[in-house]
């Protein structure tokens, strides 16, 4: 008889199935802090990265800024650089940054490179165009602290690379709805509207104009109208608004409604703040001067015994070209030397700056208006755009030499929204972020 063996299924001794085990855990180990890695190193590089996009962001602001103030002097470039670096620099310096400020300290020339160009899609160059209005900061790798990041590497993903982030960001102009508008209005031409001639409503770039008329001028909006607007309750609202108190908004295709009345007094008190002439309940506390205060000597005069009327200096009718008002042989401070001095006051190179002055106080943003067929009083004037103007002097308290003169200029610095497009026009204009684009390219770079 034949003896039947059952054969037993094989099954692990203890010992064998803690071999197994271990080699389970080490694997798991190996995930769990490869997790761990990522998760520490990725939520730094985030933050990191976050924190330097901030401070690039800031920096090109500052530039773009700065470069606004510093157009056409010769430290344009320069000027434009150190405020983009300085604020760079302050910016890693803050509070819970101490990782980025030690990578920027002692040289953020190094750490950062700042660019100017005259288009927002670039090309992008230091110094740049003499055009220049656009300022691009970048910072193309900012290394970091590894924590795991090594580790990773010797599992088998060298392919990683150095634990470093990016950033670059664009600023520059934007034209904008001001609200910080004065009561003046001149009336302007709709069907003398080519930007790329140069010409804005019948206005080119250095044109005189009277911004407000005196007693016994001619008005372009009729009998009793000095070319003020009524922005709220009377002379001390005019006032306020000239010395650069107003909040007023608005939009072209609005309306704004003239005040009749010279006003002479609420209005030069106001207007000469910008000056640092004090009359009146005004002070320098609340209305500081302009950087440069300076104008010619004697004062421009108005003629309105001819017709068109002109402006005189020494009895010479007054000439612009290009930003340059002449009169005869005689120079006149005009914009163009404002520009320049307020530059130099901003580089910190000039003289006869105004310890407390503010860069263009001296600017006024005023309404363009179509006063077609206006006869006169309280009337309701269609808005066409806005103008930017340098008030060249001082006004006069005599109601017959009671005019506001000023050059128009084709941009100044504004308030309100920023619109969605670079400037490309005329008027008041806001500095803002803009999306980076690359090599000239409606490419967006993946960094701003």
């Amino acid at each position: 008889m034949m003896n039947l063996r059952i054969q037993r299924p094989f099954t692990a001794t203890p010992r064998r199935q803690g071999g197994a085990v271990s080699v389970l855990m080490v694997i798991a180990l190996a995930a769990i802090s490869m997790m761990a890695a990522l998760a520490l190193d990725g939520g730094h590089m985030m933050l990191n990265k976050t924190r330097l996009q901030n401070a690039v962001d800031a920096a090109a602001l500052s530039g773009a800024k700065t470069l606004l103030e510093v157009a056409g002097a010769a430290t344009m470039a320069s000027s434009t650089r150190t405020a983009a670096l300085n604020t760079l620099t302050q910016n890693a310096n803050a509070t819970g940054n101490t990782e980025l400020a030690t990578a920027v300290a002692g040289n953020p020339g190094a750490f950062a490179t700042v660019e100017l160009s005259s288009s927002v899609y670039g090309p992008f160059s230091y110094p740049g165009p003499a055009n220049a209005k656009y300022v691009r900061v970048s910072v193309p790798s900012y290394r970091l602290t590894g924590f795991f990041w090594s580790f990773v590497q010797t599992l088998g993903t060298a392919g990683l690379g150095n634990k470093a982030v990016a950033a670059i960001a664009t600023a520059g102009p934007s034209p904008t709805s001001p609200c910080d508008l004065a009561p003046l209005m001149v009336c302007g031409d709709s069907t003398k509207y080519n930007p790329a001639a140069g010409m804005f409503w019948g206005f080119q770039f250095g044109d005189l104009q009277v911004l407000k008329t005196a007693a016994g001028n001619s008005s372009p909006i009729g009998p009793g109208n000095f070319q003020l607007l009524d922005f709220g309750s009377g002379g001390s609202t005019v006032r306020d608004d000239l010395a650069g108190g107003g909040s007023v908004c608005r939009n072209v295709g609005q309306n704004v409604q003239t005040a009749p009345g010279n006003k002479v007094g609420p209005t030069s008190q106001g207007l000469n703040t910008r000056f640092g002439i004090y009359n009146g309940p005004v002070s320098a506390s609340d209305y500081p001067p302009d950087l440069v205060t300076t104008s010619s000597t004697p004062a421009i005069t108005y003629d309105d015994s001819v017709n068109p009327p002109v402006e005189k200096y020494k009895g010479q009718t007054v000439t612009s070209s290009g930003g340059n008002l002449t009169a005869g042989s005689n120079a006149i401070l005009d914009y163009n030397d404002w520009r320049a001095s307020a530059a130099a006051c901003v580089a910190g190179s000039g003289s006869g700056c105004e310890s407390n002055g503010v860069f263009e106080r001296r600017m006024l943003k005023i309404v363009v208006g179509d006063c077609t067929g206006k006869q006169g009083g309280s009337t309701s004037v269609p808005v066409l755009g806005f103008g930017c103007y340098f008030v060249v002097q001082p006004m006069s308290n005599g109601g017959t030499e009671a005019q506001i003169f000023g050059q128009f200029v084709k941009e100044c610095e504004g308030d309100n929204v920023p619109g969605p497009n670079p400037t490309s026009d005329v008027g008041p204009q806001i500095i803002q972020l803009y999306k980076t684009y690359l090599n000239g390219s409606g490419t967006p770079s993946t960094d701003s």
